[in-house]
C-alpha cells in the first residue's frame, strides 16, 4: 500500500494585508477564503509568493470574519510584504490504492480579499479524466 498527495484546496492571488514578526508563526486568513477554499483552521498549508518567488510552509489562523486579512506571521513575515500577490494551498494524503473521484476547491479573490470566483478542480482518480467545474 502507499499514499499519494492532492491538493485540497487554494486560494489564488490574495493580496498580503499584514506580516507580524513577532507573532507566534502562521498566516492569518480571513475565514470566509479558508472555509471556501475547504482550508481548516491549523492546516498545513504551503504559500508562495507570486511577487517574490518566495515559498513557505506554514498553518492557517482563522483572522476576523468578512475582513479580508491575509497575514503572515513570525519568521514568515520576513519573507513577504504588505501588497505582495501570495497562493495558498492544501493538500491531503489519501490511500494510493483507493483511487477514485476527488475534488479540489478554488478561491479568487479580489484586491480587498473579497471572495471573487469559487470553481473546483474534479478528478477521477482510477480513469484520470480530470475537469474545471465553475460554481
Amino acid at each position: 500500500m502507499f499514499s499519494r498527495k492532492f491538493l485540497i484546496g487554494k486560494i489564488h492571488r490574495a493580496t498580503v494585508t499584514g506580516a507580524d514578526v513577532d507573532y507566534m508563526g502562521s498566516i492569518t486568513v480571513d475565514p470566509v477564503l479558508l472555509e471556501k477554499s475547504g482550508i481548516l483552521p491549523l492546516e498545513e498549508v504551503e504559500v508562495w509568493d507570486v511577487t517574490n518567488g518566495e515559498r513557505l510552509s506554514t498553518y492557517t489562523l482563522p483572522g476576523e470574519p468578512d475582513s479580508g486579512q491575509v497575514m503572515l506571521n513570525g519568521a514568515a513575515a520576513r519573507r513577504v510584504h504588505v501588497g505582495d500577490k501570495i497562493i495558498i494551498c492544501a493538500y491531503g494524503t489519501f490511500d494510493g490504492d483507493a483511487l477514485g473521484s476527488h475534488v479540489a476547491r478554488v478561491v479568487i479573490p479580489d484586491e480587498r480579499n473579497r471572495v471573487s470566483r469559487t470553481f473546483a478542480y474534479r478528478v477521477d482518480l482510477g480513469t484520470r479524466q480530470f475537469d474545471l467545474t465553475e460554481d
